[in-house]
């Protein structure tokens, strides 16, 4: 089927459900990952040490969503009601039938947990099955060893690197290395995924998630 672009909707699963992220949800995520150094370390930006500080990061982020280049997600946590990170479509491409999830965070508490396998699988069925898109991307700072072992685990393959790709905050710069997974591929990537779930396995061993590097520079600027 020809693929569409985005619009605002809500995947359910079961630990988590992933609704269009609002202001709603500035105390919750604040709550879940503001002050923390290791949830922003990957992320492209400052560590939000206020509630202000975050509130510039999802301004930015939801104005970069009324552009229509990225389409933000708050994650929920089903049992208790409370929103523990978000993520994100961005670089949609709807002729060329491609896009990427990128720029996702989630509070520690919920770091090796089935949150990330849940997310990846709402995500990716949705883009494939009901966008009709035929390739995901992921992309990832090189040195984040651990969240390529995660984008792997998902049964992305691993494309190539763009060296000096980025400027991270603190001057230094960043090779980015990417990932995709096409639509024949998955079929089989969401039956694993499934059973990791299904067998209570979907803990993630990585504590970034896969796809954090999309990420927003100081001020709220957004840096894809």
């Amino acid at each position: 089927m020809p693929a569409t672009t985005p619009r605002p909707v809500t995947l359910t699963g079961r630990h988590i459900s992933l609704v269009p992220l609002t202001t709603d949800h500035l105390d919750d995520l604040f709550e879940a990952g503001g002050r923390d150094d290791e949830v922003w370390r990957w992320q492209g930006g400052p560590t939000p040490r206020t509630r202000d500080e975050l509130g510039a990061k999802l301004t930015g982020l939801l104005e970069a969503a009324r552009e229509g280049t990225y389409f933000p997600f708050a994650v929920i946590h089903r049992a208790s009601g409370r929103a523990i990170g978000w993520t994100t479509f961005l670089d949609v491409d709807e002729q060329h039938e491609r896009l990427e999830i990128g720029w996702t965070w989630y509070g520690r508490a919920h770091w090796r947990s089935a949150v990330n396998t849940e997310a990846k699988l709402l995500l990716m069925t949705h883009a494939f099955e009901e966008l009709g898109m035929g390739r995901v991307q992921l992309k990832t700072d090189h040195l984040n060893e651990r969240s390529q072992a995660a984008i792997a685990r998902l049964g992305a393959r691993r494309e190539g690197v763009l060296r000096r790709h980025r400027l991270r905050h603190d001057g230094t710069w960043r090779d980015t290395v990417y990932f995709s997974l096409l639509a024949g591929e998955w079929p089989a990537a969401k039956a694993r995924l499934a059973a990791r779930l299904d067998a209570g396995s979907g803990r993630d061993r990585a504590p970034a998630d896969p796809a954090g590097s999309a990420g927003v520079g100081s001020g709220g600027t957004i840096a894809p």
